[in-house]
């Protein structure tokens, strides 16, 4: 006898479950999202088809970085501008709540080593990722890591020197309210480029995209040893 097949009430709290994972995540493929739920691909791809029905997500081709391998690229799918709505608000409203009181209680320095302890993981795997490149190469290497990890980003030569643009950002209405969520970020990308690097846009201000410059490493001049008489104070 065929089991009768789940109502829409029955599959409500695990297609949320399945909308915040995306939201959380970023872009995603049906197999992602399984993993960190722990449910089969085929299950969470009817979630993730019901929700893109309902314009809450929506699908596209995986970006492939690098050269592309035989077949068409996976489907990934990303929260869309409704789904933002009516899925970001409230785990937003609570992290800015979160944050505000530690800002009440600890100061800004509080939430500054938050933000800084919350990216420790994040940045040890991005290392992982950059282990033995070269310094010219670990701008393309980091963002590919970045996009492996849902934020979508790219790198791009100017006169000045390499940009990198991130399209994706799960935390931009929380870093609307705290600019120490960025300013943290950015201070991880300059440990891992080991260079000093510039936001330049972000999307908590309202831009399209996160822009960091990455102006050209200069190597260090030696500086010249100073004669006794000039090391005497006056």
């Amino acid at each position: 006898m065929r089991a009768p097949e789940r109502t829409s009430t029955d599959d409500a709290p695990t297609r949320a479950r399945v909308a915040d994972t995306v939201l959380r995540l970023g872009p995603a493929t049906a197999t992602v999202v399984a993993d960190h739920l722990g449910l089969t691909a085929p299950a969470v791809r009817r979630h993730l088809d019901q929700l893109v029905a309902e314009g809450l997500l929506e699908s596209r081709e995986q970006r492939v970085v690098g050269p592309r391998g035989r077949g068409r690229p996976a489907k990934v799918f990303a929260i869309s501008d409704a789904g933002r709505d009516q899925f970001a608000h409230s785990y937003d409203d609570l992290a800015v709540q979160a944050l505000e009181f530690l800002a009440e209680t600890g100061g800004d320095d509080a939430v500054s080593r938050f933000a800084r302890a919350r990216l420790q993981p994040l940045e040890q795997r991005l290392g992982e990722h950059l282990q033995g490149s070269s310094p010219e190469d670990r701008p393309d290497r980091l963002a590919e890591a970045l996009t492996a990890e849902g934020f979508a980003a790219s790198v791009g030569q100017t006169p000045a020197g390499t940009q990198m643009c991130q399209h994706h950002c799960p935390v931009a209405h929380v870093a609307e309210e705290f600019p120490q969520m960025c300013e943290a970020e950015a201070e991880m990308f300059s440990r891992l480029l080991g260079t000093h690097v510039q936001r330049l846009a972000t999307i908590a201000h309202g831009d399209g995209v996160c822009t960091t410059h990455l102006p050209h490493a200069r190597p260090s001049q030696p500086r010249p040893a100073r004669s006794t008489a000039e090391r005497l104070p006056s």
